[in-house]
Order: structure tokens, then sequence, then C-alpha cells
């Protein structure tokens, strides 16, 4: 069973194209660029099920057509419609130095200065240039921290971790 914590989310799945079961995926995450995916993880119904790859098509840097094995009428396309996608992490190939904004969902902040765990991102808000981090911590609370290089100190892949020197006061606000 594939856990959440395993997998991050890069896109949505739009309405079919055609009748022999092609979809549209509309993503945000360069990962396609960087590994030869076989397969993508749907959510669907609150679980985490992999779609192996017939063949897929580029139509722009954020849209792809796609035929998924098995899904062979536009019937089954549309019950896809809007699911949403998510790729493993261990196919990722992604280490501190190349890592995606998506691909950071469900990491934990570390403050730097005093080795304190503040929360996980559970978000990433990305409308303006300046990047924010939408963070929950252990008793809910909601923060934003912003997602500045020069605040991150390092980013552990394998625990899924980013140390911050988090400026004082930040927090507070």
């Amino acid at each position: 069973m594939i856990k959440e914590e395993e997998v991050y989310r890069i896109g949505k799945i739009g309405k079919p194209h055609g009748v022999k079961g092609e979809v549209t995926m509309m993503f945000s995450d360069d990962v396609f660029d960087r590994v030869d995916a076989e397969y993508v993880v749907l959510l669907i119904d609150g679980i985490f099920v992999p779609f192996f790859f017939e063949e897929y098509r580029f139509r722009t840097d954020e849209t792809a057509l796609v035929k998924f094995c098995d899904i062979d009428t536009q019937e089954q396309a549309r019950e896809l419609t809007n699911c949403e996608v998510y790729f493993p992490r261990s196919l990722s190939e992604s280490d501190g130095d190349n890592v995606s904004l998506s691909e950071l969902n469900g990491y934990k902040i570390i403050d730097h200065i005093y080795n304190k765990e503040i929360g996980t991102i559970c978000g990433i808000d990305d409308s303006t240039a300046n990047i924010l981090f939408e963070v929950r911590t252990a008793d809910g609370e909601q923060l934003l921290i912003p997602a500045s290089p020069t605040l991150i100190k390092s980013i552990d892949t394998e625990n899924l971790a980013i140390d911050m020197e988090l400026p004082e006061g930040l927090l507070d606000i």
C-alpha cells in the first residue's frame, strides 16, 4: 500500500481526450525533465493507486496527453477526471541541491539555531515572487515561512527535513 509520505503532488487529471481512454494531465513539477517515469500515482477515493503509462506526449510545459494501461474507453477515462496526480519520491532522483518545490510538501522544518522542529510543510504559496512555505505545527497552528534560499541551510531528502536559520521573531508574528 502506498503511503502519503512516499509520494508528492505534481498535478491533476483533466478531461478525456478522444474516445480511446486518453486523458489530459496538468502538472506543475519538472519531474518529467529529470526522470523517465513508467507510472504516476492517482488519489482515488482516498487511496493512492499506481497507474502505468501506455504512452504520453507533451502538449505544453504543463500539460500532457496520457494513455494509461487498461484505460481503453472514454467512460473509463472520465472516471479519472479531477483525480490528483502524485509522483513517488523514490523515483524523483532529487538530492538536497536539486529538489523541486512540489516535492517539499510533507517535509519538516527544523530551526537551525535551536535544533527544534517547527512543523511540517502542508502547502507552498508561489502566487507571488516571494514563495512561502505553508507550515502546520504540532498543535495545528498554521504558519507562513519564507522559502528564501538564504534561510535554508540544508535539505535532507532521506529524512524529509529542511534545516532553516530563521530570523529572530519570525515565528512570533
